[in-house]
């Protein structure tokens, strides 16, 4: 997770493939503490948390990060848990960004 948190996201302009499942693979690896690739479409993790309180100011953590990278993913808020989900929507699959994001997401507990 080290060299990935360590990038910039990249703004996708589109005309470029998502990455395949072979793609994928090393770099969820690399990635790593719970998060799962769906349908080699997205990249999904539960975070728990103690308390609403503490999974709010997680969820605006990452909004404040989503916003300084240029990246937006979804994100799921409820009491004692955030679930973000990671895709590029212009391509409508995953990219380097959704795992450099991720790894950035992750420091941000």
């Amino acid at each position: 997770m080290g060299e990935l948190s360590s990038k910039e996201c990249v703004p996708c302009r589109g005309g470029v493939a998502p990455l395949t499942g072979s793609e994928i693979e090393p770099l969820i690896d690399e990635l790593g503490n719970g998060w799962t690739v769906i349908e080699n479409h997205h990249l999904e993790r539960e975070y728990p948390f103690p308390d609403f309180r503490a999974a709010m100011d997680f969820t605006v953590r990452v909004g404040e990060l989503a916003e300084e990278q240029g990246h937006h993913p979804d994100i799921y808020l409820a009491w004692g848990k955030v679930r973000v989900t990671i895709w590029t929507h212009k391509i409508d699959g995953l990219t380097e960004s959704d795992f450099i994001f991720a790894a950035k997401a992750d420091t941000k507990l």
